[in-house]
């Protein structure tokens, strides 16, 4: 446990629900972890006892909140649950926080065997259904000519890049075809209590958190995490986004929460110390930016940036992420004033600190 996550406690403390089995974290919630196979090898998913109303009246059974990637592991594992943690009550509801794999590469599966309407906000359901279709612009082979225009020139790299296009549509395949609209300070019955919508940017399109006041918990999606950052990144749709300043502005939405509030994070442990952590986030991004401007005395690339940020050795799957992420912490200065774009002859965009600064 490194110094930053000794500043927050830890319920639970080391002991995780097993493969196939759940812990009931808070009143009527169930604590589900399954793996993935990325060097951020679990994602936490929960089971909320629910009363859903339907044009029958009321059936009493369960919301899942989040779906794990489209894997005959991830189905496996639910085939498990569901024989045995149900109590024989059915999935009435599937809530997707956002539109990446590991929350929603199985929606289309669980939703089609239980009957059950997906709930996400537009924009997350959005980007899942053009990602998922491959749209142009959005499919796997607009990574490289984005990442290129920042740097990513070696045929190496290029070359693994190039097999990763295909990387979204086969963890997930499909997505329903219709949804419910989840929407920024709705409220959302789940059972007997209320839990409040905050819609939060940057991470991706339109991420949904859920808070409950009764039971005082945050189920926080990726934009809260006890252990590791969120990645805010610039992808090839959106190639001048900003989403370092969304992310930290969506932070913000937190600040009316009880300290004492226990989150539920998609990654690592349960957690009470909610602004302690999202003081720690914003710190690290102001060393980041830090980071960056120091650097840029001379004009760098995007790709120059991430061994700065990533000391680490990176395979593809993570430097599509780091890369994306310096880009980020660049447009943030950039378009902040304190540093200068320039394209040069190499079709390279490269960043300088701007002369008054």
């Amino acid at each position: 446990m490194n110094h930053l996550e000794q500043e927050l406690h830890y319920p639970m403390n080391d002991k995780f629900p097993e493969a196939g089995q759940t812990i009931e974290i808070a009143p009527g919630i169930l604590w589900i972890r399954m793996g993935l196979p990325f060097a951020l090898n679990h994602i936490n998913l929960w089971l909320i006892e629910d009363d859903y109303q339907t044009d029958q009246g009321k059936i009493r059974g369960w919301t899942i909140v989040d779906c794990g990637i489209n894997s005959d592991a991830t189905r496996d594992a639910w085939e498990i649950l569901f024989a045995s943690h149900l109590k024989g009550l059915p999935v009435v509801r599937v809530i997707a926080t956002h539109c990446h794999p590991d929350h929603v590469g199985s929606a289309d599966w669980l939703c089609t065997l239980w009957n059950a309407p997906l709930y996400m906000s537009t924009g997350e359901y959005a980007f899942a259904r053009m990602m998922s279709a491959g749209l142009p612009g959005v499919d796997g082979s607009a990574m490289f000519p984005h990442f290129r225009k920042h740097g990513l020139v070696t045929a190496e790299m290029q070359e693994k890049i190039q097999e990763r296009k295909t990387y979204y549509t086969r963890l997930v395949p499909t997505v329903p075809t219709s949804y419910h609209r989840l929407q920024d300070e709705q409220e959302l019955m789940i059972g007997e209590h209320a839990w409040r919508i905050i819609t939060g940017f940057g991470h991706s399109p339109e991420h949904v958190s859920l808070y409950c006041a009764d039971l005082n918990c945050l189920i926080s999606g990726d934009m809260v995490l006890p252990r590791i950052s969120t990645n805010v990144s610039v992808f090839a749709a959106e190639p001048e986004a900003n989403p370092v300043k969304l992310y930290l502005d969506s932070l913000t939405k937190y600040a009316d929460l009880p300290d004492d509030v226990l989150v539920l994070p998609s990654h690592g442990k349960p957690f009470t110390g909610i602004h302690t952590r999202i003081q720690q986030l914003r710190d690290h991004h102001a060393e980041r930016l830090q980071e960056v401007l120091d650097a840029c005395v001379t004009p760098l690339s995007a790709h120059d940036i991430v061994p700065i940020m990533f000391k680490r050795t990176l395979d593809a799957h993570q430097l599509t992420f780091a890369l994306g992420e310096a880009l980020a912490h660049c447009h943030y200065l950039w378009l902040e004033g304190k540093l200068t774009r320039q394209l040069d002859s190499d079709e390279v965009y490269r960043f300088i600190r701007s002369a008054n600064i």
